[in-house]
């Protein structure tokens, strides 16, 4: 595993020094056009960046390269200023961005939804209040057909099979989002365990990224796991409907999951959706962001290639791209969101000066 990592990173470089015309000592760097832009870190809304991106590279003629290596990998790959944007479903906190060696901005790139995906013989449609995700998830529930699971879902077959939670291995945004919103819903989840990208669970068995996730779930009868819908989808796997602040049984849609981010959002766009208020709203629903530095003249970056990059994601919010969000299963972004990340870009800078 440390081994892939590594290789991803050198050529996640290789690729960043080509794209800046190589060493930091040619004092004409600074003017050399752009031949490609890199970016790595979060998994849950790769689909949909390697649609996206694909696109731009063909319309635009600029070689766009994504590592899905987890947000955690994403952010250590900005803050080792070995990339051109990194990607995160969980935002810096004000500690995490005093710890980054520049000003780093968080751009909304659309919103999806983390489910519960299981497997189970026949398929069965489950529904899950907040009390079974912690009963489960925790390793209180151990069987399927324990009673609790049964009250709530008097229709459908539960096997006599043992419950294996699959849970991620790697430091992720897919991880905080849960947790996140597991930390809303149970006292005791809070206390024990908490929200953040890297956990120490109870139970289960780890495996990495989202799609190590799914596999597993899909490969182990009985098991359980938390993934990006799109992943769920796209390998037939069952998810369940989780009960939200309301009392309604919620499955995530394109609509549900835009009903979560009905609420107000701050300027700087770092804001949880978990565990949302609206009547109709996914619970478990997120941005997920692109990050940049505020000051793109780093590592000798040229004019070109910042201006580049800062293109690149100025039209990853517009109509274009984000029309793209439901073909693989995201939602696109709000209108207030859209102008938020507007607002974001336009306070980016090259040598103190507005670049776009």
């Amino acid at each position: 595993m440390k081994k892939f990592q590594l290789l991803l990173t050198a050529i996640i470089a290789l690729t960043l020094m080509a794209s800046c015309g190589g060493s930091g000592k040619d004092k004409s760097n600074s003017e050399k056009k752009a031949k490609a832009l890199t970016g790595a870190g979060a998994t849950f809304p790769q689909p949909f960046y390697n649609t996206i991106f694909k696109t731009y590279t063909k319309s635009k003629g600029l070689l766009v390269t994504y590592g899905g290596i987890g947000s955690g990998g994403g952010i250590r790959s900005l803050k080792d200023k070995i990339v051109d944007f990194g990607a995160t479903d969980a935002f810096l906190s004000d500690k995490k961005l005093a710890d980054m060696p520049g000003n780093v901005l968080h751009i909304p790139s659309c919103l999806g939804a983390v489910v519960a995906a299981y497997n189970l013989p026949g398929k069965p449609e489950l529904k899950f209040t907040p009390e079974l995700m912690e009963g489960i998830f925790m390793g209180k529930i151990t069987k399927w057909n324990d009673a609790k699971i049964a009250k709530i879902n008097p229709d459908a077959k539960l096997p006599d099979l043992a419950i294996t939670v699959v849970y991620r291995s790697d430091g992720s945004g897919t991880t905080f989002i849960f947790s996140d919103y597991m930390s809303k819903v149970s006292s005791e989840w809070k206390e024990k365990i908490g929200a953040g990208k890297a956990l120490q669970w109870p139970v289960g068995i780890a495996a990495k990224g989202n799609p190590g996730v799914a596999g597993t779930i899909s490969s182990t009868k009985g098991a359980i796991g938390y993934i990006g819908s799109e992943y769920a989808f796209a390998q037939g796997i069952p998810i369940a409907s989780i009960q939200n602040q309301a009392g309604n049984f919620i499955k995530p849609s394109v609509q549900s999951v835009s009903a979560a981010a009905a609420g107000d959002i701050p300027n700087d766009t770092r804001v949880t959706l978990t565990n949302t208020t609206a009547v109709d709203g996914y619970p478990i629903s997120s941005f997920t962001w692109l990050i940049v530095y505020k000051e793109q003249n780093y590592n000798n970056r040229s004019q070109d290639q910042a201006a580049q990059t800062i293109k690149l994601i100025d039209w990853a919010v517009s109509a274009d791209a984000q029309k793209e969000t439901t073909k693989v299963h995201y939602a696109p972004l709000p209108e207030a969101a859209v102008a938020k990340a507007k607002a974001v870009l336009s306070k980016v800078t090259y040598n103190g000066k507005a670049l776009k």
